[in-house]
């Protein structure tokens, strides 16, 4: 032990568990010294919400940062930290192992060339924040139902191979959005309702996955919707009364082409807020 000069951020005077060094011996500046400039120019520049997303191993830095938000703006501005649990990597349902002190290690542009941009960004979606992910490499690429971004894009490709079908059949290269949204009220069959239900929750969704810092339900909501429409279309493939395209039936043929097209609008409207991409057909 040395006694020496320290240059301090007395962070105990504002609830902090012990005040925090700004100042290495070699005269460098620490890590929370760059927070203290970082969070001091956001307030400067007039920011009110401050919200900071750390790793579970952060947790200590909860508190001094809270600290450091009422030194520098009392009660003017509102701080939330958000921990996120760590991901666990598998290959064919075993561990990866990465070591930092063997340089064996998996980075996430490694991860990005292997499986692609959308996996990766659906699937940390896909849970709430302080819940570990165990991320599969065969599991986010395989074609199923169990991997929950393939069967939303399917979704969305799906509703598109609806209207190219309904092209052919029916002759229409183009169909009267305004029209085949007039057309859905004549629908009654429950599960198209039950559709309908789900596609009049999405405004409301995407407003308290907001408010509530909470975008997992994003993803939640479009893996249930997907699955309502799948289930919707599979009903149809088995009985030809409830199939999206009926040639001798244009009144109900148009009004579940309006479902199918609210359908579409949605989960690209979706998949396009998480940055992943709504496939007009599957490669």
């Amino acid at each position: 032990w040395e006694d020496r000069e320290q240059t301090l951020f007395r962070s105990t005077a504002v609830g902090d568990d012990m005040d925090r060094a700004l100042v290495k011996s070699d005269g460098s500046f620490t890590y929370f010294a760059a927070d203290v400039a970082y969070l001091k120019d956001k307030v400067e520049r007039g920011f009110v919400d401050l919200i900071y997303v750390l790793g579970a191993d952060h947790g200590g830095y909860v508190k001094r940062l809270e600290a450091l938000a009422r030194a520098v703006a009392g009660d003017s501005v509102k701080l939330t930290v958000l921990l996120c649990q760590l991901v666990k990597l598998f290959r064919d349902g075993e561990p990866v192992r990465m070591s930092k002190r063997s340089g064996d290690f998996v980075t996430l542009r490694d991860v990005v060339e292997e499986v692609g941009r959308d996996p990766i960004r659906f699937m940390m979606l896909y849970r709430k924040n302080d819940a570990p992910l165990d991320f599969d490499f065969a599991k986010v690429t395989e074609q199923s139902k169990d991997n929950p971004v393939f069967y939303v894009q399917y979704a969305s490709a799906r509703c598109h191979s609806v209207f190219r079908q309904a092209s052919e059949q029916l002759g229409e290269a183009n169909f009267d959005r305004n029209r085949l949204a007039a057309s859905v009220a004549a629908l009654a069959d429950e599960g198209e309702i039950a559709l309908i239900r789900k596609l009049a929750e999405y405004p409301r969704l995407i407003e308290s996955a907001a408010l509530s810092l909470e975008p997992h339900r994003l993803a939640f909501y479009l893996y249930d919707l997907a699955s309502g429409f799948h289930a919707q279309w599979n009903r149809g493939h088995d009985n030809q009364d409830l199939r999206f395209v009926k040639v001798n039936d244009r009144e109900s043929t148009y009004a579940r082409l309006g479902l199918v097209q609210a359908v579409s609008d949605v989960l690209t409207s979706g998949l396009t807020l998480i940055g992943a991409d709504a496939p007009t057909e599957m490669r």
